[in-house]
């Protein structure tokens, strides 16, 4: 394959060079792991900011997710750091945890205003930014918000 092919869309039949199609799966497969994490994070950080805090339940709840798969997750936070628990309370984020929230919430925001700007539902913007957020590169984003910046 030429130089000139690898920098561009490869044609019907080609496949692009086997590093960089592993590193796009690869950078697929990061974002799908830290997508549940992140979601996570940020509704505690919802609920804890609407309720003071956030409890097991509501979060299985709110993430249509099983009692058991939350405490799991729940569990998986606080293995890294992002979130504590306290006996007969709900769960907390860490300062970690809740500057995760912070940052996942900010590129939602951005992935949300893109969709809107270009002609996107309400309603369909929120819900493909759910899925689009935990993908999208920091170049990315950049780009998105440029782009906003210039409407």
């Amino acid at each position: 394959m030429s130089e000139s092919q690898a920098d561009g869309p490869p044609k019907r039949g080609e496949l692009p060079a086997e590093p960089t199609q592993a590193r796009r799966f690869g950078k697929a497969r990061t974002a799908q792991s830290g997508a549940l994490m992140e979601d996570y994070v940020e509704l505690i950080s919802d609920l804890i900011g609407s309720g003071g805090e956030a409890r097991p339940t509501d979060i299985a709840r709110r993430l249509g997710v099983s009692h058991p798969t939350a405490i799991k997750t729940i569990a998986r936070l606080k293995r890294e750091g992002l979130a504590v628990a306290k006996p007969y309370r709900g769960v907390f984020l860490t300062e970690a945890g809740e500057t995760l929230a912070d940052r996942v919430r900010a590129r939602h925001r951005v992935v949300v205003d893109l969709l809107l700007a270009v002609g996107v539902p309400r309603e369909a913007a929120e819900q493909d930014a759910e899925g689009l957020e935990h993908h999208v590169s920091d170049t990315t984003l950049a780009a998105f918000g440029r782009f906003l910046r210039r409407q």
